[in-house]
């Protein structure tokens, strides 16, 4: 079946999660936190992912505003630098995270040759409008579904089948793509056609599915998407 829809993650995937503590590593004053922000961006990311998953399987679903806040409030405590004003400046860049550079450019080509293109996120509505707007791909998206419609995380089903509520496709009609090897694996479990994006050249993750397409980054899903459509 035909390629006609094009999904993609949002952080990670579409912005880049680590420019929040790389920008304010880089601010005048901020020379302890220069020294620990790769460790501190590393744990953010981890313990925000990890409590997703948490609450899904506990049913204790929140706003990903809240996960966002509580896995920088771990890291920044490992790190023994939970100082409340960087929190704050940490916080307000992530609702400004740039795309990364291939990004604005693909969108474009997909939606040149017809396709349709949507962010399926864990981020709330609010923001994931913040970030869109930050980058400007507004114009290249025809629509931003957030996990807050269905009240669960990642990977749970009820997530996946949000797309073909919303563009009347069937699965195997979806390119997913998305930078989280268990979120691209178990996408393809659902029935998309799922490319991981494989940044930091991580191993496969050990689960029951796969993805079919492994890349080092975006800029050949306008060609992957095209040749199947």
């Amino acid at each position: 079946m035909t390629i006609t829809t094009c999904v993609f993650d949002a952080y990670g995937t579409l912005f880049d999660v680590a420019a929040a503590a790389r920008i304010a590593a880089a601010e005048p004053g901020r020379e302890a936190f220069a020294e620990n922000w790769p460790q501190i961006a590393q744990d953010w990311r981890l313990k925000q992912l990890q409590y997703t998953w948490l609450r899904a399987v506990a049913d204790a679903h929140t706003d990903f505003w809240q996960v966002t806040q509580d896995g920088l409030d771990y890291a920044l405590e490992a790190a023994g630098m939970a100082d409340p004003e960087l929190r704050e400046r940490l916080l307000a860049l992530y609702w400004e995270l740039s795309a990364y550079p291939e990004v604005p450019q693909m969108l474009a080509d997909l939606k040149a040759a017809g396709l349709q293109t949507a962010i399926l996120s864990n981020g709330s509505p609010e923001m994931l409008a913040g970030a869109v707007d930050s980058a400007g791909i507004g114009a290249v998206l025809d629509d931003v579904l957030s996990v807050q419609d269905v009240g669960v995380f990642k990977p749970h089903r009820k997530v996946y089948d949000m797309v073909g509520k919303r563009f009347g496709c069937a699965p195997e009609q979806v390119l997913f793509v998305s930078s989280n090897g268990w979120d691209a694996a178990a996408a393809a479990g659902y029935g998309f056609y799922t490319a991981w994006v494989n940044r930091a050249a991580e191993p496969m993750d050990r689960l029951p599915w796969k993805p079919q397409v492994v890349l080092q980054d975006l800029t050949g899903i306008a060609k992957l998407a095209k040749d199947r459509a």
